[in-house]
């Protein structure tokens, strides 16, 4: 999904962002928000919004002089998530659908985005998401994949949501036994994703195959990925992706047999998708 004239100012306000995340000084700040509003104006419109993005946090890193530049913030999210998980056991206890829960924990979880055009609440989502449908809604065929794959990769997208993910893969494995499930998560710190730190925290290495995909995008750019990634990618027999950074990079792929699970969050995926901010999206391609 190429770049949208509305992506420019939504990826100048990071810069915003990011300076009230590392409680910045006004000089900082400056230097942070001009670079960026500098940067927009040769942003090209044959990349995606997350290749983009790469380029644009690697230098307010470098500016700051911070490696991760939300590491914080990705504590607290991990925190305010993991504090859900008692309440989220016992909805997958007593619930007669776990695979359908299951999922919409999974969605539940793509709300804690910091690159979103959009916020919406945690709390406030895991209430409502139970007694709402997919607005794009490939549940059965995902199912169907499932119950006739053999390997399974979910591509992970950010921070918190990882801890959901971890439920939503325990439940598959518990569902369907004979599946080889792997997690991907990125090569290095960009914006809020998951990369194998928080990952390893969380205790993915022993849950699943977990990899590396070696990409610095806040999505799986298959061309900047390792080759174990890309092979991964190109042969497993079902992809999960999770989030809009993933949809804009993957969507549309060489491959068939990728399921997008998320939450709309900006007018330009909802334009591509056909739907409105707020959706929640299962999409089978």
């Amino acid at each position: 999904m190429k770049i949208d004239e509305a992506c420019i100012g939504c990826i100048v306000n990071q810069s915003f962002k990011v300076a009230n995340a590392i409680n910045a000084n006004k000089r900082l700040s400056f230097e942070l928000t001009s670079t960026v509003e500098k940067m927009s104006k040769t942003f090209s419109y044959e990349q995606t919004p997350p290749e983009i993005a790469a380029d644009v946090y690697e230098k307010m890193a470098h500016i700051a002089n911070k490696y991760d530049l939300y590491d914080e913030v990705k504590e607290h999210s991990t925190q305010k998530a993991l504090s859900f998980v008692p309440l989220l056991h016992k909805k997958l206890f007593q619930t007669k659908e776990k695979l359908l829960t299951a999922t919409k924990i999974a969605v539940a979880g793509n709300v804690i985005d910091l690159a979103a055009e959009v916020e919406f609440d945690l709390h406030e989502e895991l209430e409502n998401i139970f007694h709402i449908d997919f607005a794009h809604n490939d549940f059965e065929i995902l199912k169907s994949k499932l119950e006739n794959a053999k390997t399974v990769l979910v591509i992970g997208d950010n921070v918190g949501e990882h801890i959901f993910d971890y439920l939503f893969i325990q439940t598959l494995q518990e569902l369907y036994p004979n599946i080889e499930f792997s997690y991907m998560v990125r090569g290095n710190p960009i914006i809020n994703d998951v990369t194998m730190k928080e990952a390893k925290e969380a205790g993915f290495d022993t849950l699943c195959n977990l990899v590396d995909s070696g990409v610095n995008t806040p999505g799986f750019t298959y061309t900047r990925a390792t080759n174990e990634a890309k092979n991964l990618f190109d042969n497993v027999d079902l992809i999960i992706s999770k989030g809009m950074g993933n949809y804009e990079c993957i969507h549309p792929s060489h491959r068939e047999g990728i399921c997008f699970l998320l939450k709309v969050k900006c007018n330009v995926v909802a334009s591509s998708l056909g739907k409105n901010i707020g959706d929640i999206i299962c999409k089978l391609i």
